[in-house]
């Protein structure tokens, strides 16, 4: 019965072990092809990366000698740097750039460049220096007008606000500006005898951004300015797209607090504790394209305890050209004929005095090593003239 019941279940058996062979060869062979497949995509995508790194290194133009590509190269710099003036010449096209103040006409309208805008710096308590400029050589009202059009010159007293915002000081400058217009108010400062290299920087930072003019001016309120000596001085030095205009001195740099020129960063100015050559603060004329560099750079533009160290130190390192000009010279305005002088003493504006060729004229300046320091109004004295 055994032997029989064996017989009978070996052909199953058999059977059963055929069957497993075909089924593992089916997957043998499903996983031949998913191989196959797999490295044939593979080799598909190594031809294309191949293909494309050629492409884009030019591998695949071997044939191009040397010399062709370094004239590609030239091409496409030459072409690049067509392009960067183009860009520039529509922008200077559209800020109405047509030379050296010279008149354009568009339409019903015409503009015209200005030659200079002046910044007188004042302050709060100093009306009557003001109200002598006024009555000096700089026109109010209408004629204001009538004198920014003719001489193509804009003139506007700089100041802050207070530290207190709206109270008596701040009414008082707003009142004194509607009756005068001759203000340049600068909202995002803060009036202090201590700010004022901020207060010159942001005086050419805003110029530059409200008028269009070939050089823009800093001048102290107790300096009388010969406007037309000034333009005739400009005049000659339109062809000088980057200059700095003024009276060039150095001298030692203070490092003791008590000094009253005392610099707080000496150390950043060597062992020699030299100042570099920079204009004297009572009036220095900057071009155009200075007073956009200050804009553009006003919140990285250091300042130092002066403001004529702090405007000398920020073309430092640009591609400018000092001019050290006499008629910006306290010292050119001692020597000469009593004569020769004619007195402009106005009311709060004590014994001012100036030549008929002369820019401008500081009585109160005294030399010392490194800069000059202000005298008191008792110091003034008038010179009259024939």
């Amino acid at each position: 019965m055994q032997t029989r019941g064996s017989n009978h279940r070996l052909p199953a058996i058999i059977f059963r072990s055929r069957i497993s062979y075909v089924m593992l060869a089916m997957l043998a062979a499903m996983a031949a092809v998913y191989v196959a497949g797999r490295l044939w995509q593979d080799a598909q995508n190594r031809v294309y990366l191949i293909k494309e790194l050629d492409r884009r290194t030019g591998q695949g133009h071997s044939a191009i000698s040397v010399d062709d590509t370094l004239k590609v190269v030239a091409c496409r710099n030459w072409l690049k740097r067509l392009a960067a003036h183009e860009m520039e010449l529509s922008a200077a096209r559209q800020e109405g750039f047509v030379g050296n103040y010279v008149s354009e006409s568009n339409g019903n309208h015409t503009r015209r460049r200005l030659m200079a805008v002046i910044g007188i710096t004042t302050g709060f308590g100093q009306k009557n220096n003001r109200d002598a400029i006024r009555k000096t050589w700089l026109p109010t009202g209408t004629s204001l007008k009538f004198f920014e059009e003719d001489k193509g010159i804009i003139v506007r007293f700089v100041v802050g606000r207070s530290a207190d915002r709206g109270d008596n000081m701040d009414m008082d400058i707003d009142e004194e500006n509607k009756h005068t217009n001759d203000f340049l108010i600068l909202d995002d400062h803060v009036e202090a005898s201590d700010e004022l290299p901020k207060k010159t920087k942001l005086f050419f930072a805003h110029a530059a951004n409200k008028w269009d003019a070939e050089f823009y001016a800093k001048v102290n309120d107790h300096i009388y300015v010969n406007i037309d000596g000034l333009g005739a001085m400009l005049a000659s030095y339109l062809d000088k797209p980057r200059i700095y205009i003024g009276c060039m001195k150095s001298g030692e740099v203070f490092s003791e607090l008590s000094h009253k020129w005392y610099e707080p960063e000496w150390w950043k100015f060597g062992d020699g504790k030299s100042y570099f050559q920079h204009a004297s603060g009572d009036i220095f004329v900057i071009s155009r394209a200075l007073a956009q560099f200050i804009s553009i750079n006003r919140s990285i533009l250091r300042t130092y305890a002066h403001d004529d160290v702090s405007s000398g130190s920020w073309f430092i390192g640009l591609d400018v050209k000092h001019v050290d000009e006499p008629k910006l010279c306290c010292s050119s305005w001692s020597a000469g004929n009593n004569s020769s002088w004619r007195s402009i003493a106005g009311s709060g504006f004590p014994g001012v005095r100036t030549k008929n060729s002369s820019v401008g004229f500081n009585p109160t300046r005294e030399s010392d090593s490194s800069r000059q320091s202000y005298g008191n109004n008792s110091s003034w004295r008038s010179i009259a003239g024939s």
